[in-house]
């Protein structure tokens, strides 16, 4: 054990978990303010729900012992972490528990992230159901997948398919977390289809200093999310985290010259969804390429998902806060761009060069191959998932409730108090006598991505 590594991962793992109220914080200013606490809460259910799944069986699905073609780990193996308190129990040179603990919150804001795409229309009991089903499998079958290492614990351990035998880089999650919940989302949004007045009334973001506030909380937290892949305090982190800086950076960039000739103007949403989508571009390929190759990403990424957020529009679907639009267009374009601009003296290269570096199409193949086979599964699997729950339960909220406002109907409270009363409860510890006292207040202001 390396005392180093060891509280390196560990801070790491508080940055990612911030992330998780930045995020919320992100979509909350995003929706109309009759949901703003809805889209909260389903942040911060993640937080609550997929931790306890972590420890009684998630981290053993991900990270135990493969059960055949490195599709999934042995559930038994780690079940409520047992014998992982052990000092002698290391991922490398960290103490297993500290992995634990960093590769919880990620599973914890993969479920998040699905949420922005069926905004204003989910009801929260089936959406605690769906979280729950869809972490155990899908996100920790791929986590295995993609983050289970033959080599990590230094014994006699059988790993993930796209980790050992395909061998696509993937250094942070841009297939496990970030194509997985843009194609989740994408089947998500099908299922409960578009909201009432989607395309034709205004649904502009109720509160564009939250977004900003999230979007900076993202970033911060984000050096965590990528630096503390590494697993250690050492030039591989400090690869990663130079490397988000600067993609993110010019994907901010990229964002808002694409708003100015396209609109005329750069927005502080273009801003904020411009660092997003950089984030989201560079933490497969953090490791595995240049600086000069992170702002080449990060460049292209705001520029690739400012255009792809309106593909909605003309294809019909209701990707409310644009989860496809930055999450599976981001990190698709992440993985795949490790077969262009990898590098061999890049520390996570691990001794692959992508095709502008003369290494031909070979790992941008692999790439190919690991970034569409994460699509396929989630998008497939979520539809069923999907689709039970609303055949089964009901998972959209009924028109006159979605008008009224989610916030007052599946949490008898309101965001915003405008009554003087000094209450946000609806029932039990407020004194507004109806749902639609404050819900409605600002039912006109709505939301345009």
């Amino acid at each position: 054990m390396d005392t180093g590594d060891t509280a390196w991962v560990l801070t790491s793992a508080a940055l990612v978990l911030l992330m998780t109220p930045g995020l919320a914080l992100f979509y909350g200013g995003l929706v109309r303010s009759k949901s703003v606490l809805n889209m909260m809460m389903m942040s911060f259910s993640s937080l609550a729900l997929i931790t306890v799944l972590w420890v009684l069986y998630g981290y053993s699905l991900a990270f135990g012992d493969d059960l055949g073609g490195g599709l999934l780990g042995n559930p038994t193996d780690f079940w409520g972490l047992q014998g992982l308190m052990d000092a002698e129990s290391l991922v490398f040179t960290v103490p297993s528990l500290a992995f634990v603990g960093f590769q919880a919150v990620f599973a914890i804001i993969t479920v998040a992230l699905i949420s922005g795409a069926i905004a204003d229309r989910a009801r929260f009991g089936p959406w605690l159901l769906f979280s729950g089903i869809w972490a155990t499998v899908v996100y920790f079958p791929v986590a295995h997948w993609v983050f289970a290492f033959d080599a990590a614990t230094g014994v006699d351990f059988v790993g993930g398919w796209i980790a050992n035998d395909l061998a696509a880089l993937d250094f942070a999650g841009g297939t496990a977390v970030h194509i997985n919940a843009g194609a989740a989302g994408l089947a998500l949004a099908l299922v409960l289809g578009k909201r009432k007045g989607f395309a034709k009334d205004p649904m502009r973001p109720h509160n564009l200093p939250l977004v900003m506030l999230g979007a900076g909380l993202l970033w911060f937290g984000w050096f965590g999310f990528n630096a503390g892949s590494a697993l250690g305090a050492n030039g591989l982190a400090a690869a990663a985290w130079v490397n988000t800086l600067a993609a993110t950076a010019a994907a901010a960039l990229g964002w808002l010259l694409t708003e100015r000739i396209r609109d005329g103007h750069a927005t502080s949403l273009g801003a904020a969804s411009g660092v997003v989508a950089g984030l989201v571009a560079i933490t497969p390929a953090c490791a595995a390429v240049n600086p000069m190759g992170a702002l080449a990403i990060g460049l292209v990424a705001g520029i690739l998902c400012a255009l792809a957020v309106g593909l909605k529009y003309r294809f019909g679907y209701d990707d409310s806060l644009d989860v496809v639009g930055v999450h599976l267009v981001g990190g698709l374009w992440g993985t795949l761009s490790i077969g262009l601009f990898a590098v061999l003296n890049a520390p996570g290269a691990f001794d692959n060069e992508g095709l502008i570096a003369g290494g031909g199409f070979s790992l941008l193949g692999k790439q190919a191959v690991g970034a569409f086979a994460v699509l396929a599964f989630s998008f497939v699997m979520t539809l069923i998932i999907g689709f039970a729950i609303q055949k089964t339960i009901g998972f959209r909220l009924d028109e006159e409730s979605e008008v009224e406002g989610i916030d007052g109907v599946e949490h008898a409270e309101s965001a915003y108090d405008f009554t003087g009363g000094g209450g946000g409860s609806l029932s039990g510890h407020g004194h507004l006598p109806t749902a639609t006292t404050a819900t409605t207040t600002l039912a006109s202001k709505g939301r345009t991505s």
